[in-house]
């Protein structure tokens, strides 16, 4: 096993008041620790074999009232680490990080895991005419567990080399948030203002014959037409 661990599998008798259940470690520390109400405490490491063409893998984290809590690290059966993830409440939460076999960062994800106690969060409303200023806090209801949020990135898994990213807000992409939340951008409007101006602008020779006759009236000009 990648990590070393000599393991003797422990059924609570007396001498461990915290733990029904534990392994013993090569460091001869407490591991796999389940608790007396049944729930899994503190450092946990699990093993699964591969089956039917999934690869197998090992992972290393702690455990708090049953729910995986904290970084945990992920390992192939041969010793490759794999990924590094974190999690709260039991779920994805914040920034987790995957690895080709070659070493390289394959995918960069991040997560927020919802309370779920309390599956509310806010955000920014801002002013249309100052984007800085901030008009409303919008409370809204999170669907779902764990959500996308922030900066996601993919790699070549060969090169490492960045090829893409995404942003997301509450597992949506960030333009969906932009159409109904984000500011208008007027410096866009101002640019397609001058331009409307530059296409009706008219010629000088014009220019000039309304300079000349400025001030007199019923001033007729040969358009072209015909008839009365």
């Amino acid at each position: 096993m990648r990590i070393g661990f000599v393991f003797m599998l422990f059924i609570y008798l007396s001498g461990n008041g915290q733990c029904k259940e534990f392994i013993i470690g090569a460091k001869r520390d407490t591991l796999n620790c389940v608790d007396m109400k049944g729930k899994k405490q503190g450092p946990w490491v699990i093993k699964v074999e591969s089956l039917r063409g999934e690869l197998g893998y090992e992972e290393e984290g702690f455990f708090l009232n049953d729910q995986k809590n904290g970084a945990w690290r992920r390992f192939s059966l041969i010793g490759d680490l794999v990924a590094v993830e974190n999690y709260k409440w039991g779920n994805k939460h914040g920034k987790n990080v995957y690895f080709s076999q070659v070493g390289n960062i394959e995918r960069e994800e991040n997560w927020k895991s919802v309370d779920p106690t309390n599956p509310y969060d806010t955000i920014n409303v801002y002013d249309v005419n100052d984007p800085t200023l901030v008009v409303e806090r919008k409370v809204i209801k999170l669907d779902g567990l764990t959500l996308k949020h922030g900066i996601w990135k993919y790699y070549n898994p060969f090169s490492g080399r960045l090829e893409s990213t995404q942003k997301y807000l509450f597992d949506k992409p960030v333009m969906e948030y932009e159409d109904e939340l984000a500011p208008i951008d007027i410096s866009k409007k101002a640019v397609s203002d001058s331009v409307d101006k530059k296409k009706i602008a008219k010629p000088s020779v014009v220019l000039d014959f309304e300079k000349k006759n400025a001030g007199k009236k019923n001033i007729k000009v040969r358009d072209g037409r015909t008839g009365q």
